[in-house]
Parts: C-alpha cells; sequence; structure tokens
C-alpha cells in the first residue's frame, strides 16, 4: 500500500483522521491525497416556474471557503515529511471520492462523533464509499491510537466473499501488527472454516490466533464488539454489507453495528 486518498473537511474529526493517515504513511511510505469537496448542488435554487439559479453569494463565501481549507492544509503538510497532493471535486462527496480512489490502495475517512455515538451523516459515506470503490475503506473514530497499525488487529471472520477481500486488502498493513486475532462466531454458518484464514495469513508470515467465540443471545455485531474489548483490539478488519445495505440500515447488521460504535479503526471490504 502506497497511495492513500483521505477525504479532508476541515473540521475537529478530520484534523484526527489525517493525523492518523500520517502516522499510517510514515509507516508504510505512503504518499497521501488529500480530497476537499464543495458540492455545487447546495447553491442551486428552484423559481417559481420550474427553473434554476445558483445562489451566488453563497457560493462565492464556499468557494473563499475552500480556498482558505486548501491553504491550510498546505501548510500543514509542508511541515510533515509524508509525500502529498490534493484535488478538489464539486459533485457529491462519495462520486468525488469513488472517481479519486481509481488507483488509490486506501481510502481515509473519519468517523465523527455526535452526541455521544457516531455521526449518522459519516457513517453513510463511509458505506457510499466502500460499496461505489474498489479498494478498502478505513473508517478512523477520532479517538484512534497513535501507530494503532502496530498494536492487536482483530479479524472478523465469516468465511464470506466480503469477509475474503477485506482479509486480503489488509495483508500490507497486518505484517506491521504486533498481534493479530481472528475471530469467528461459532453460530455463523461458514462458506470456510476459520482455520483456512489462519492458514492464508501464515502464508505471508503472519501468525495469528484463532478465536471461537459464542453469539449467545446477542447480535453477531454486538458479539464482535465485546470480542473486540475482550482482545483488545487497536484495529478491526471486516467485510462489509453481507446482506443488502438497506437491510442492515433498517433491521441492523454486523457492518452497521460496528460503523455505529467504532471502538476502533475498522478497514472495510466489500
Amino acid at each position: 500500500m502506497r497511495s492513500f486518498l483521505v477525504y479532508a473537511d476541515g473540521t475537529p474529526s478530520a484534523d484526527a483522521t489525517l493525523n492518523t493517515a500520517l502516522d499510517l504513511a510514515r509507516i508504510m511510505a505512503a504518499h497521501l491525497t488529500l480530497h476537499i469537496n464543495t458540492p455545487l448542488r447546495r447553491f442551486v435554487a428552484m423559481d417559481p416556474f420550474g427553473g434554476g439559479y445558483l445562489i451566488a453569494d453563497a457560493l462565492a463565501e464556499a468557494q473563499r471557503q475552500e480556498a482558505a481549507l486548501v491553504e491550510r492544509l498546505a501548510d500543514r503538510m509542508t511541515q510533515e515529511d509524508v509525500p502529498w497532493d490534493s484535488v478538489t471535486s464539486t459533485g457529491l462527496i462519495a462520486d468525488g471520492l469513488a472517481n479519486a480512489a481509481r488507483l488509490a490502495d486506501l481510502v481515509i475517512l473519519g468517523l465523527s462523533r455526535l452526541e455521544g455515538r457516531t455521526d449518522p451523516d459519516s457513517v453513510r459515506l463511509v458505506g457510499d464509499v466502500v460499496l461505489t470503490t474498489g479498494c478498502p475503506v478505513l473508517a478512523v473514530p477520532p479517538h484512534t491510537r497513535p501507530e494503532f497499525v502496530q498494536g492487536t488487529a482483530m479479524i472478523a471472520w465469516s468465511g464470506t466473499a466480503e469477509a475474503a477481500n477485506a482479509l486480503r486488502a489488509a495483508v500490507p498493513l497486518l505484517t506491521h501488527a504486533r498481534t493479530v486475532k481472528v475471530v469467528t462466531i461459532t453460530d455463523e454458518s461458514d462458506s470456510f472454516p476459520a482455520t483456512d484464514a489462519t492458514r492464508y495469513l501464515s502464508r505471508h508470515a503472519i501468525h495469528a490466533e484463532l478465536i471461537e467465540r459464542p453469539r449467545e443471545c446477542g447480535t453477531i455485531g454486538a458479539a464482535l464488539s465485546a470480542a473486540a474489548e475482550a482482545a483488545a483490539a487497536d484495529w478491526i478488519v471486516m467485510g462489509a454489507y453481507g446482506h443488502s445495505r438497506f437491510r442492515e440500515t433498517i433491521f441492523g447488521g454486523v457492518t452497521q453495528h460496528l460503523l455505529d460504535n467504532a471502538p476502533c479503526p475498522i478497514l472495510l471490504s466489500h
């Protein structure tokens, strides 16, 4: 992994995400591309006759704020020892990130907090990007520990294609982890046994501990959250949206649960 795409919107949570991305870029000797978005559709108004027009003053102010953000980020990045560049987009945020991520190895997005839980808008953006890009997405909560990737990694293994994609994508990062734990929930029907995951990792010189945990009476998402706490996981690797995203949003699901609670950074792949 040598090319990271980071969404930068100038908020306090984005600053925390950038700090995490810089730590990770140093460890991986990677290049950072900062993505800045100013969606023009916010500044289009409709007239009573069905026509549309730009709200010029609001657009000018948004463009001024974008220029100030670009300058502020440039001042910050010139003080860092990481190669970088920046790109901008004017459409929907997820579309702009998807276009910019075509040759990225990893997209890094922040999970902001709102009234004691993860902001639904940031969860929605992570979901949009996971489902529209071909590369893994790292969702970063604001309380992320520095250089987390060198701590304990927990792989949520379900034997699905999504879990396998996430495992393969995470290998370059997993080689830096101090401890790797493969966690499987025992009443979940796997396409492949959990030992296949540890065997695959061993071929990359990654020696993982296999942990089987009972689902008991809770959801699989709750069981994985409990497993992450018991393992003192610094980050999680998991497949995203094995069920349809609509079903997970309406009825709940593993991806939705982990993102809503986000105990630590989560690397996701669909």
